[in-house]
């Protein structure tokens, strides 16, 4: 009898370790993106396109006009307004400027007409190759090309060249700091002095999380405290960045006792840390010490993207309990329902997921670079190539604000959670649908009573606005939906005073008759300013009278202070 072991699936384990092996070397090449995906969306589009006569036929007309189009611009050139602001200068009206840019544009309109609109194409496969051929074009830019693009030409002129030998030492800089893993220039933001600020104390630790209470500057404050759960995948500080844009520090003056979770960074051996830990380490060893230090029967929970989710489903298995302890909740560009996630749901496959747990399974987390690859594509023309013309190719040096500072303070995931996630919730979209098991009960959000605010943004590429409205479809409880504008982290630092700002708002009750995001968002009006005024009244409606200070931590209930704010664990690299 051979001693060789095998898997559940009755394939050797060594043959599982080498596959394993082999496509975690494959994602390190790829950044963490599936090639599979890709080559198989080509496929697809070119199977059906072959047995398709008539769409060929509308392509060769649409070349044909395209460039009929463009001779008789350039035999009659004329200033015509462009929406796409890499070319929205005057410069580029000017011949030959305004030729390449029309025959990149209309290149782009003809390749979105090709890989769009194919009869018996799976969906997912179109969007996927249409978003990439658009990446692939991207590169192919006249914008992109410093001899193509006359904003750097006149700029060259202008510093005879200076321009481009400051470009080239941005670009040396950055290239060195990849190298050596140095961080990006913070421009003078220290955590604990600039940012991640605001007094408070650490009053409980788990292996997963530090609790931070933040000091009172009111006499007095609602009864009821506020929680904060933000992602894992962040540094907590998103939400306390500068003294004028900190959400925390507003919070805590409107009179309200303000606690904040922050996230342990996960290292090798936290790989078999699974949801059920962040939960049981996160939230609810959190609401068990507020409890404690405040007396407070009732606590309004807030959480941030993926701590949203995450307390959507503590809540969930509350309300399936009847524990009553939260008094409302607040979800921040935080999703319950993936099955509409936006771009990046093109990334997200059995392929993509399978090769990211290989990824992930090799060296037991998912590291903030191998996570980028995704975020960065989806705003290539923001990430990537803007920054390659105003740093490389003008020559203009970075100036980094407090939100820059923040967004390179990068942290991992380990890997049983991060699986879990993207299987569960993203893929199968179990929560959603009821089919979400914890401790051996299937959750489902049609339980919750509690009042819900969920906040949405505009130009959201994480959790398209749309995605976070679901919540009021699948709740059978009062839910107040905001929408804001901004994208996922701007939209949701947006302190009173900031400019250009707005917001909608509306509420609908348990027996409301449902609309849709589309008739929701035409029957709401626009609001101007900040949302935050908006939700401090919601939460103050929705809370007893204010009344005496509660004490900073309680070393007799088992919760003495630590250490001050902001901590130690949000200084782990």
């Amino acid at each position: 009898m051979s001693d060789m072991k095998w898997n559940a699936e009755g394939a050797p384990a060594y043959g599982q370790a080498l596959d394993r092996a082999a496509r975690a070397a494959i994602a390190g090449m790829t950044r963490g993106l599936a090639p599979s995906v890709l080559a198989t969306a080509a496929l697809d589009w070119m199977m059906h396109l072959a047995a398709a006569p008539g769409k060929q036929a509308e392509l060769w007309e649409k070349a044909a006009t395209a460039s009929a189009a463009l001779m008789q611009a350039g035999l009659q050139p004329h200033e015509a307004p462009v929406k796409d602001r890499r070319y929205a200068s005057e410069a580029w009206n000017r011949q030959p400027f305004a030729a390449l840019r029309d025959s990149f544009l209309l290149t782009e309109d003809w390749w979105q007409t090709a890989t769009t609109g194919l009869r018996g194409m799976d969906r997912a496969h179109e969007a996927a190759l249409s978003f990439s051929v658009r990446q692939m074009l991207d590169v192919w830019s006249p914008s992109n090309n410093p001899f193509l693009n006359p904003e750097v030409l006149s700029r060259t002129t202008e510093t005879r060249g200076a321009n481009l030998v400051q470009g080239a030492m941005n670009f040396a800089g950055d290239m060195a700091r990849l190298a050596t893993g140095v961080p990006m220039d913070v421009g003078g933001f220290r955590i604990g002095e600039t940012l991640a600020a605001t007094p408070g104390k650490v009053v409980l630790r788990t292996h997963l999380m530090e609790l931070i209470q933040y000091s009172p500057t009111t006499k007095e404050v609602h009864p009821e405290p506020v929680l904060i759960v933000p992602a894992w995948i962040m540094k907590y500080y998103i939400l306390d960045l500068s003294e004028q844009n900190s959400l925390v520090r507003w919070l805590v003056a409107q009179g309200f006792t303000v606690f904040m979770i922050s996230w342990r960074n996960p290292l090798s051996e936290d790989r078999d840390l699974g949801l059920i830990d962040y939960l049981d380490q996160g939230p609810r060893a959190a609401l068990k010490a507020i409890q404690a230090i405040t007396g407070a029967p009732r606590v309004h929970a807030a959480g941030y993207c993926l701590g949203g989710t995450l307390l959507s489903i503590m809540a969930a298995r509350m309300a399936h309990d009847h524990d009553e302890r939260l008094a409302s909740m607040t979800l921040f560009a935080a999703q319950v329902d993936f099955s509409e996630a936006g771009e990046l749901a093109l990334f997200i496959s059995e392929a993509q997921v399978a090769l990211l747990e290989d990824m992930m399974w090799h060296q037991g987390y998912l590291d903030s670079d191998q996570m980028s690859g995704a975020f960065t594509l989806l705003r290539s023309n923001d990430l990537i190539w803007s920054r390659m013309i105003h740093e490389y190719m003008m020559g203009e040096q970075p100036h980094p604000n407090d939100l820059m500072t923040w967004n390179a303070d990068t942290t991992r995931m380990p890997y049983r959670m991060h699986s879990e996630y993207l299987r569960q919730l993203f893929l199968e979209n179990r929560f959603a649908e009821g089919k979400f098991e914890l401790e051996g009960h299937a959750l489902s959000l049609t339980e919750l009573r509690l009042p819900i605010l969920a906040v949405g943004t505009e130009t959201d590429h994480v959790a398209p606005w749309r995605s976070v409205f679901k919540i009021q479809r699948l709740t059978e409880t009062e839910t107040t939906f905001v929408l804001t504008s901004g994208g996922h982290n701007a939209g949701i630092v947006s302190e009173p005073g900031h400019p250009r700002r707005h917001f909608r708002i509306a509420t609908t009750r348990r027996d409301d008759p449902y609309r849709d995001a589309d008739e929701w968002f035409a029957e709401t009006a626009p609001v101007e300013g900040s949302w935050w005024p908006a939700w401090g009244a919601w939460l103050a409606e929705r809370s007893a009278p204010k009344g005496k200070l509660p004490p900073m931590g309680s070393a007799r209930g088992g919760y003495p202070a630590l250490c001050e704010a902001p901590g130690t664990y949000i200084l782990q690299r």
